[in-house]
């Protein structure tokens, strides 16, 4: 699996990295920019979210259409020419429309369903896992990489290394990413509508966590920066020394969050707990009145961030039937981008009207509502799959899985000839489904 999975891996992470890599020293940089304010650079953080917002289902929707591999490779290219943009640009609206034409490479959600097109659910998560600590890995050495390289060489070197990263992407894409399997559902054409994702209370509630998270995440990168280097009196080439310890404790608050929320199910547990982190990192973020305390914050903050990124794509993934895979994480990460976008402008907003204690506050008790939110989430750990090889079944009779109660899905796997039947081990069980079968 591990050789299936890390390429693909590989590509999303270095997406992230040129994502990444510019974050720590961005915000510094584009306020000294012609024309430039914090409401602007808010936009600016979270511009390329605002593209991406609008084209995740459409990329989605194309790749469930058209393939995977080919609409990976279009938003590659649409990335690369962004990140020429902004290398090149000397104002604040140029540096915007580079940062916009980079989200438009709306390709999150193609990478999640292909990697789930290609693994069994029972070893989803392990394979999430990978994917989400190759995108940690990216995040620590972007963390450290665009401090440095941004204090030194200048923030216009970054996108040239996005750039290049990006061609590098295109490579391995085309030369280690096997083609996906050939998937044949039994639904029709009606039940792949958007209306049936957005009327799931779980993928909706997964859609919300998502967006509130990626919304942390952006306001964090928009404030962090501002404050050490104005209140506390911090070089840019010195902002590493904040990121690198909060990226390693982060680093490894996913291995425990992964294996709860995975072996022991509890991934609801974890999210929560996440949550809490949030608020009592922004409570100290906000109120910390010597660089230790908004250090400790800043720490806490990457923890709770961490525990999240293992398990949220798995959990929207396994909500998601299978026909709805591209289309259902189109939407998963519109509303992460929707929260990456909010979270840049409110942040730039808050911070040049009001100040960081009223933020603190905000997030406070948004995360209170937050946690009540997922509470309400359902666990999918009650559902398994039966993995049949044509040769063990009469094929004609999966029609009667219609009838069966209790069975969630099936759909045929025809690059390896299997039928894989999931079911709610609470409402039915393998038994009742092979006899229907036989």
């Amino acid at each position: 699996m591990f050789k299936t999975i890390f390429p693909l891996s590989l590509i999303i992470s270095l997406r992230f990295l040129g994502l990444f890599i510019v974050l720590p020293v961005l915000s510094v940089y584009a306020l000294h920019l012609e024309g430039s304010n914090e409401f602007l650079v808010g936009i600016t953080i979270g511009g390329y979210a605002a593209t991406q917002m609008l084209l995740q289902i459409p990329f989605g929707i194309m790749s469930d259409k058209i393939g995977r591999k080919i609409t990976i490779f279009i938003g590659l290219v649409i990335f690369l020419i962004g990140s020429l943009i902004c290398a090149y640009s000397e104002t604040i609206y140029g540096l915007m429309i580079g940062r916009f034409l980079q989200g438009a490479a709306a390709i999150g959600a193609v990478g999640t369903a292909m990697i789930s097109d290609m693994v069994k659910e029972e070893v989803r998560g392990h394979a999430m896992a990978i994917m989400g600590g190759c995108i940690a890995a990216s995040f620590a050495i972007s963390m450290m990489l665009g401090s440095v390289i941004g204090g030194y060489y200048g923030v216009d070197k970054l996108f040239f290394i996005t750039a290049a990263l990006s061609i590098f992407a295109i490579i391995v894409l085309y030369t280690k990413v096997p083609n996906p399997p050939k998937i044949v559902h039994h639904y029709g054409a009606d039940e792949t509508e958007l209306k049936h994702i957005l009327k799931d209370k779980n993928l909706m509630n997964m859609n919300i966590t998502n967006m509130l998270q990626k919304g942390m995440m952006t306001l964090a990168f928009m404030v962090i920066p501002i404050i050490m280097v104005q209140e506390f009196g911090f070089a840019k080439k010195e902002l590493w020394m904040v990121y690198l310890p909060a990226m390693v404790f982060g680093v490894l608050a996913m291995g425990p969050s992964a294996i709860l929320g995975e072996k022991k199910h509890r991934s609801k547990e974890m999210l929560m707990i996440g949550v809490a982190f949030f608020a009592i990192s922004y409570v100290m973020m906000g109120y910390a009145h010597a660089a230790p305390w908004f250090i400790v914050g800043v720490v806490i903050f990457f923890i709770g961030f961490n525990m999240h990124e293992p398990l949220m794509q798995s959990m929207a993934s396994k909500y998601a039937k299978v026909h709805q895979k591209g289309a259902a994480l189109g939407v998963f990460n519109t509303f992460g981008y929707a929260g990456t976008f909010v979270g840049g402008v409110f942040g730039g907003y808050f911070l040049q009207h009001f100040g960081i204690k009223e933020i603190a506050w905000v997030i406070f008790i948004t995360c209170i509502l937050w946690l009540f939110l997922i509470a309400t989430l359902k666990n999918p750990s009650h559902n398994k799959n039966i993995y049949l090889s044509y040769d063990s079944f009469d094929l004609a009779r999966a029609e009667h899985l219609h009838h069966v109660i209790g069975v969630v899905e099936w759909y045929r796997n025809e690059s390896e000839r299997i039928l894989v039947v999931k079911y709610d081990t609470n409402v039915t069980n393998k038994e009742t489904i092979l006899a229907v079968l036989s």
